[in-house]
């Protein structure tokens, strides 16, 4: 009889220590689809859009009609201002976005689809269509429903809650 918390581990070896934790798993699963979404070439080779470009540059496509500023995709794609600020940085070299400051506010910069985005969305949107089969061909449509239900009350409790930091003196006192 199978383990169901050892799935996947050599005989004998033991599953990790927070197997049955909801974090433990997201994240394994996080690291496997980014792996997945690199193993996607392009014909030239070059990097798929897959991932977080690929996703990024299908909301910017998707919203065109739209002003989309970078803190609309941090919290499109929960992630810090640092990290989206890297990716956008990277994008913009690349030639996939440009950063166009606001008339009122020159503070504040309108993210935009370049015309080579435009061209490669299509090829984006079919290597994410493809990772997205893979990834829920074991599910039912009634558990992916489920899935992503219960993403939502994640992402809900996370964005409500503040990190709490654990330090050694807080252990012993009373609240």
């Amino acid at each position: 009889m199978e383990n169901k918390r050892g799935r996947g581990l050599p005989e004998g070896a033991r599953p990790a220590e927070h197997w049955d934790e909801i974090g433990f798993q997201i994240n394994g699963l996080s690291h496997m689809i980014r792996w997945l979404t690199h193993q996607y070439q392009g014909e030239d080779g070059a990097r798929s859009g897959a991932g977080m470009y690929g996703w990024l540059i299908g909301f910017l496509y998707d919203n065109r009609d739209k002003d989309i500023y970078q803190r609309d995709l941090q919290k499109h794609f929960s992630v810090r201002r640092s990290t989206m600020t890297g990716i956008l940085q990277v994008m913009e070299k690349e030639g996939m976005v440009t950063r166009r400051p606001v008339e009122w506010d020159a503070r504040l910069k309108k993210i935009e689809l370049t015309e080579k985005a435009v061209q490669s969305h299509e090829r984006f949107r079919k290597t994410i269509e493809d990772i997205e089969a893979r990834i829920s061909s074991g599910l039912t449509p009634e558990e992916k429903e489920t899935f992503i239900r219960l993403c939502g009350k994640i992402r809900a409790a996370v964005d409500q809650k503040e990190p709490r930091s654990h330090t050694p003196q807080e252990e012993g006192k009373d609240t």
